[in-house]
């Protein structure tokens, strides 16, 4: 199974992101998640398979998480996933599936949990930040 990234190419974790995962040799499945939003299923498998909560998928920075009161602990998760749906720039990202788990790539070095560093090799960052050496 090809890797799947729900991305933005205006985040620069989320380019970071995909850099890794096409150094690593794979095509990924790139989904524009702001054009093209997960269902609610597929929302709640994500965040389910990733092992977090819907809270910790929520996007606060750039959002309109605090407009909503989203921080009010009154929400449901239903009902946070209701936002998610209507706002899918609340959604985190970016979010990596592969056939050895998905996570929430916040940090991009996260991509190394369902990654090997063997597979993608030295890499860094567009802001000059290593992430993995060169190996000498």
């Amino acid at each position: 199974m090809p890797p799947v990234i729900y991305h933005n190419p205006r985040c620069g974790t989320s380019r970071n992101t995909l850099a890794m995962l096409k150094q690593a040799g794979a095509e990924p499945e790139v989904i524009e998640y702001l054009k093209t939003p997960p269902s609610r299923k597929t929302l709640e498998k994500l965040i389910k398979d990733s092992g977090l909560s819907v809270r910790d998928v929520l996007r606060k920075k750039g959002s309109p998480y605090e407009e909503l009161g989203l921080e009010d602990e009154k929400w449901t998760d239903a009902q946070l996933l209701d936002f998610m749906e209507e706002h899918p720039i609340l959604m985190n990202r970016p979010i990596v599936v592969t056939d050895k788990g998905t996570r929430l790539c916040r940090p991009s070095e996260v991509l190394l949990e369902i990654l090997s560093e063997e597979q993608i090799g030295a890499f860094t960052k567009e802001d000059g930040e290593i992430v993995i050496p060169a190996k000498s």
